[in-house]
């Protein structure tokens, strides 16, 4: 009799610290779960974060037809397209460019590099992106629509990219406000009005 009572006191003993050790464990593992939670909600969004957002918001087909259809005497549907084209040494991205009327999306009447890179940490911007011309645009139509062995490759298109056109710096949108991003060119440089509307209609969350 007593030794069966002493093996279920030794029983109940070793179960209870067991369900303690165990409860010790699952709220360490809530508390390091938490911390590492609340570590990733709380973690600040680079330079590089913002431009890589802006890239790859910038990057597929878009339509204007929302656009078109509310305000036909302002705007045409257009079929705008862009994909990423090369990478610089500095890390900043490159994409391809290009603008048609919705019913010739092969026949494009403007096309363009941009270039998407973080602002510098002196300026009050997040991002600046510029916009390019192209020195042979011929060898470059259609370029997202080919398979990547059949476009100009990353140092070709590097060696191609020509005039500077204008810069536009962009900041973050603050929140409440229906966009991503939105900027302005500076002072002493030239209005970019298409450059405007494709930022607005690119960014926008209608």
């Amino acid at each position: 009799m007593c030794t069966g009572s002493v093996s279920g006191s030794g029983s109940d003993s070793g179960s209870n610290v067991w369900s303690k050790a165990r409860g010790v464990v699952l709220k360490s593992l809530v508390l390091i779960g938490g911390a590492l939670l609340l570590k990733r909600l709380t973690k600040s969004t680079t330079r590089w974060d913002h431009a890589r957002i802006v890239a790859d918001s910038l990057s597929g087909e878009k339509f204007s037809r929302e656009q078109a259809s509310r305000e036909p005497d302002n705007y045409f549907n257009l079929r705008w397209l862009s994909c990423p084209a090369a990478e610089m040494v500095d890390g900043s991205r490159v994409l391809y460019f290009e603008q048609a009327f919705w019913r010739t999306p092969h026949k494009p009447f403007r096309q363009r590099f941009f270039m998407v890179k973080p602002c510098s940490k002196e300026m009050k911007c997040d991002v600046e992106f510029s916009t390019y011309a192209i020195r042979d645009s011929e060898e470059y139509k259609n370029f997202c629509d080919r398979s990547k062995d059949q476009r100009p490759q990353p140092e070709e298109v590097i060696g191609d990219i020509a005039e500077h056109l204008t810069t536009i710096y962009l900041k973050r949108c603050d929140r409440g406000k229906r966009c991503l991003y939105d900027g302005s060119t500076p002072a002493d440089g030239f209005p970019n009005t298409w450059v405007f509307l494709f930022i607005l209609l690119q960014f926008s969350h209608l």
